[in-house]
């Protein structure tokens, strides 16, 4: 074997890897989606975790998520020295970062449930879709990431982007759900 051919076939396996990692996020969200969208909604609230009614819950939680989302992001820019004066990080920002990753994950379960279970996936408005569709991608996106974590020999940008996308849908969801919630007079907010 050449080293040619030594170097094209650790491209394909890199290659291959990346295809499953992205195949198996997007069969994630797509399930999700359909599942949402072929149901039949509760029309009701499961949960409201003390709050007066789903929406404020999922508001505030979907808050919450981006703000540990920031975080997780500001201590991967620090980790990966893109984070212009901060220095080096030292070795807790890895820590930080993982814990504030997961928290922001499992902060968003309850919202998701109450979404796809009481709610259904909808397409009533362009927010309304563009809000369902970025929550099965969060969650698709997410999985990928995960995954990319577990994988050897990813390209170095892969992670990056999969977080990225992961941020992104986060982002969107907040837009298009909390931002809009927020803004509405006479909805009382918590």
């Amino acid at each position: 074997m050449t080293v040619g051919t030594e170097s094209t076939e650790r491209s394909t396996a890199r290659g291959g890897a990346i295809v499953w990692v992205l195949l198996i996020g997007a069969v994630i969200a797509v399930s999700l989606g359909t599942y949402a969208k072929v149901h039949d909604p509760a029309g009701r609230p499961v949960l409201t975790l003390g709050f007066s009614s789903a929406t404020p819950m999922k508001a505030w939680l979907t808050t919450v998520a981006l703000v540990l989302a920031v975080g997780q992001l500001t201590t991967a820019l620090w980790m990966w020295g893109r984070l212009p004066g901060a220095g080096s990080a030292p070795a807790w920002a890895s820590l930080v970062h993982r814990w504030a990753g997961t928290a922001a994950f499992v902060v968003t379960l309850p919202v998701a449930f109450t979404c796809i279970w009481s709610l259904g996936f909808a397409d009533t408005d362009a927010r309304v879709l563009v809000h369902g569709i970025a929550g099965c991608a969060f969650y698709g996106a997410y999985a990928s990431k995960m995954l990319g974590l577990r994988v050897r020999g990813l390209p170095g940008w892969t992670l990056p982007v999969l977080g990225s996308l992961v941020f992104a849908a986060l982002v969107t969801l907040w837009l298009t759900a909390s931002l809009w919630f927020f803004t509405r007079a006479g909805i009382p907010h918590v």
